[in-house]
């Protein structure tokens, strides 16, 4: 049986993908484009957290409810 995802053929490709975006940048290019990458990454996070807690909140009232 062949395996149908390779989480180190995953890496492989995203490093790829990264290095193409990279290359050519200056330093300073380089680290606006982390911190960027940073600032989206934690406002996906911020996101995620609030709508997990809504969905909590929102399952309780539908358990008081019924």
């Amino acid at each position: 049986m062949s395996k149908k995802f390779s989480s180190i053929a995953m890496k492989r490709k995203g490093a790829a993908r990264l290095q193409k975006k990279l290359i050519g940048m200056s330093l300073e290019e380089e680290l606006n484009f982390w911190k960027k990458r940073t600032q989206m990454l934690k406002t996906a996070k911020e996101r995620l957290i609030k709508n997990a807690s809504e969905h909590r909140k929102n399952k309780r009232r539908t358990k008081k409810t019924v």
